[in-house]
């Protein structure tokens, strides 16, 4: 199970004391540790915040007011009662804390005026000495104050100069009266599985704690968004050390804390952060533009598998597979086909189809650059002017939702490839599957339970474009692009495959006698 770090599905500070304890424990169980860790810590400490926030919410009564006519001389009477009252809270209640409840620092109780103050808290660290402090989007996200706390007991009120839902992370800015103490960044880049690191942050409240673990692995995709590259670590991170800074033993930020995996809400060695090389380069955009500026290629993508490999000619599986392009967009004005594979954008390797998006991101709007694609057998360099990514732009959105489709009438008498009956579009079969004008090939109207197309998830109602990278319009182009690649001993053909909305993918689907 997912979880932001400040979300735990843990209740009680007693609980979480039982967490925070067990940390020294693990390490003992790996060892004793670099003895540089306590000289790290001090020496960091001062750059780290913890980051409280409030946000105004409508009270949730257990009981109405009662309803009273205007001149009542109850009515102000009953209006000042229920107005002091918190949410949920009955007759002889009143708003400070519950005998036996722990209140967790920054957590006040509900407000009057038919309203309640929801908090939350999380860590942040300074990264320039005139008050620029980091932390997570999901930290300050809907907030009405920020409020950054420093080592020295300092209380910064925070305003937010940009965030970047996709990557989770925020950019704030406080006014201090002398120049603050700033973390550096380092290289993720050059960070290996194994290393030590330290994270310093806000769990349950507690503040200013530390805790130390390793690197268990790079380049997490843990579905969270486009450009998911998360670094992985076994340091303790819980409940409100989001937004905090992970650092290597060079005292340098490798990654912002963000996400852990955890069926009970708290550390079980699964903490996720945000790499600073990924960061940086958001941090930066936020400063200046107050919002990202990130790259467009107007591509859709997906992964090249061993099959698609072999169908191409591909030494090896590797890049990112063109399956559809966006009219007028940067790629369709700069050459791009469907059915190339970019290997190389910008001069940057695309070891598979999650790296396009963050390589072309990081590139810059408006300028020419490179692009090496795999094509027909050979690789070529075409080059394309970047656009620039609008956030809500419909092309950027993922593939829609497909509506409900009739169940399909079987074919009379139809060609068979891989299991698939085949038949050539008609106004009838357009208007059964419900294909869009545009949409143009040979329609699969049966796919027989287990054969090959069965395996590869291809579903009545879709249309087939291209076979081997050759278009289509009759089965009987289908038939002989089959039978050519049967003659040269090829075991699977390469289909290119639309939806009834035109969504393209390419399936590499095994060529039967």
């Amino acid at each position: 199970m997912m979880r932001f770090a400040r979300r735990p599905l843990i209740g009680g500070l007693a609980a979480a004391l039982v967490l925070v304890l067990a940390t020294p424990m693990a390490l003992q169980a790996r060892g004793k540790g670099p003895d540089v860790i306590a000289d790290l810590a001090e020496e960091q400490f001062e750059t780290v915040v913890n980051i409280s926030t409030t946000q105004r919410v409508e009270a949730n009564r257990s009981s109405p007011m009662p309803q009273l006519p205007e001149g009542s001389p109850f009515r102000e009477f009953f209006e000042d009662f229920f107005n002091r009252r918190g949410p949920g809270q009955g007759p002889g209640q009143g708003q400070g804390p519950q005998q036996g409840q722990p209140q967790i620092p920054g957590q006040p109780p509900g407000g009057g005026n038919g309203q309640n103050r929801a908090s939350s808290l999380g860590s942040g660290f300074v990264i320039d000495p005139s008050g620029i402090i980091i932390t997570n989007n999901h930290v300050i996200e809907n907030a009405d104050e920020i409020t950054a706390n420093f080592a020295n007991g300092t209380r910064l009120r925070a305003e937010v100069v940009g965030r970047d839902p996709r990557t989770d992370i925020a950019v704030l800015r406080v006014q201090p009266p002398a120049p603050l103490k700033a973390a550096r960044f380092g290289d993720s880049e050059r960070t290996r599985v194994g290393e030590w690191v330290m994270a310093i942050g806000n769990p349950f409240g507690l503040g200013g704690s530390v805790t130390a673990g390793i690197i268990s692995a790079r380049n997490r995709d843990i579905n969270s968004g486009p450009y998911d590259n998360f670094i992985q670590t076994d340091a303790a991170i819980n409940r409100g050390n989001s937004g905090g800074p992970l650092f290597n033993m060079n005292g340098e930020v490798i990654g912002i804390n963000t996400a852990i995996i955890s069926p009970s809400g708290g550390s079980i060695g699964i903490g996720f952060a945000i790499p600073s090389s990924l960061a940086q380069t958001v941090i930066a955009q936020l400063r200046e533009f107050g919002e990202t500026r990130r790259g467009w290629l107007g591509v859709r993508i997906q992964g090249v598998s061993e099959d698609i490999a072999q169908s191409l000619g591909l030494p090896r599986a590797r890049g990112a597979m063109i399956a559809g392009v966006t009219a007028d967009g940067p790629a369709a004005k700069g050459g791009i086909l469907v059915g190339d594979v970019i290997v190389r954008f910008n001069g940057r390797e695309v070891a598979e189809s999650r790296d396009l998006p963050r390589i072309v991101a990081d590139a810059p709007v408006n300028q020419e650059v490179p692009v090496t694609v795999f094509r027909r057998g050979a690789e070529t360099e075409v080059r394309v002017v970047v656009g620039r990514l609008e956030e809500n732009d419909a092309n950027q959105r993922n593939a829609r939702a497909q509506p409900n489709q009739p169940a399909p009438r079987p074919a009379p008498a139809a060609t068979i490839v891989s299991g698939m009956a085949l038949s050539s579009v008609t106004a009838d079969l357009r208007r059964q599957y419900r294909l869009g004008e545009d949409v143009r090939g040979v329609v699969v109207t049966r796919v027989e339970p287990g054969s090959p197309a069965a395996e590869r998830r291809v579903v009545a109602g879709e249309v087939i474009v291209e076979v081997n990278q050759q278009a289509v319009a009759q089965p009987a182009d289908i038939q002989r692009q089959v039978e050519a690649l049967r003659g040269q001993g090829r075991r699977t053909a390469l289909f290119l495959i639309a939806n009834a909305q035109g969504e393209q993918r390419f399936v590499a689907i095994a060529i039967t006698p």
